[in-house]
């Protein structure tokens, strides 16, 4: 059984900054790194794999330069990784990116059974959380999202548990294979390649998958085939903060004014 973790190659939001001009993001001398959702949701498929002697694929969507985040798969220890490069897919919202994906792992899954999908719970690009169940609707796989622990696993059987972080509480779920996952970070601590893999992934090959693989409909990939526009970026204004009350000489007025200022504000409601 294949499982196939979704990853990738997302600008490192500690350093992003906004052009005041053209409101776009700069993106010029801004380094990358693997979308650290991603990481959990890949660590979590290597675990299965040691488990279950599962077979584990990393796909990733993006430009050429991507390739470097599945390198670091491959130190990690998958077994097969494929980068989803094309001038077409560029320019994709989430539609068209669970479009392209999905064709990727349809495609995987004529040579091996696909029994799992894994896909972070977000990007920290994009924070839409969409892409995974978008995936999980095209290939018709039961859908499973904010999983914080796998409870059991059986490959035989068809078969999985997983506990879902909800809103203070947990649920769980029990739910037939094929399926796909989208994890949280408390699901577990993603490992370290050791120095052996890392040098053995440097020359490990990363398949590149264009459209003339995939053989998709550009009018369903990239800017063509995608409905969602963004118009504008911007980093909002924050008011100037206030000091208010004398603190911890007076708690109680303090507390008083905060009460007041919160409701002023429709911030808080009696």
């Amino acid at each position: 059984m294949l499982i196939v973790a979704c990853i990738k190659q997302v600008p490192d939001t500690t350093q992003v900054q906004i052009d005041p001009v053209t409101n776009t993001l700069v993106r010029e001398g801004i380094p990358f790194i693997v979308n650290p959702y991603d990481t959990h949701a890949l660590e979590e498929s290597l675990r299965l794999k040691d488990r279950f002697g599962c077979r584990v694929a990393a796909i990733s969507m993006g430009p050429p330069n991507a390739e470097a985040t599945l390198k670091k798969a491959l130190a990690l220890g998958v077994d097969e990784a494929i980068l989803l490069s094309d001038r077409v897919f560029g320019g994709a919202d989430t539609l068209a990116t669970s479009n392209v994906l999905a064709a990727a792992i349809r495609k995987l899954s004529e040579e091996e059974e696909v029994g799992l999908v894994i896909c972070g719970k977000q990007t920290i690009d994009g924070d839409t959380a969409q892409v995974g169940p978008g995936i999980a609707t095209r290939l018709g796989f039961t859908q499973l999202t904010l999983i914080d622990r796998v409870e059991d696993f059986d490959p035989k059987g068809r078969k999985i548990r997983v506990r879902r972080k909800l809103e203070g509480r947990h649920e769980m779920v029990e739910a037939p294979l094929p399926a796909m996952l989208t994890v949280v970070r408390e699901l577990n601590r993603p490992r370290y390649p050791t120095v052996p893999m890392r040098l053995a992934s440097v020359d490990a090959e990363v398949k590149v998958w264009n459209n003339q693989v995939l053989k998709l409909d550009e009018q369903k990939i990239g800017l063509k085939g995608s409905p969602t526009w963004v118009s504008r970026i911007f980093s909002p204004e924050r008011e100037k903060g206030e000091i208010i009350g004398e603190g911890i000489q007076d708690p109680k007025q303090t507390a008083r004014l905060l009460v007041e200022k919160l409701l002023s504000k429709d911030l808080l409601s009696i």
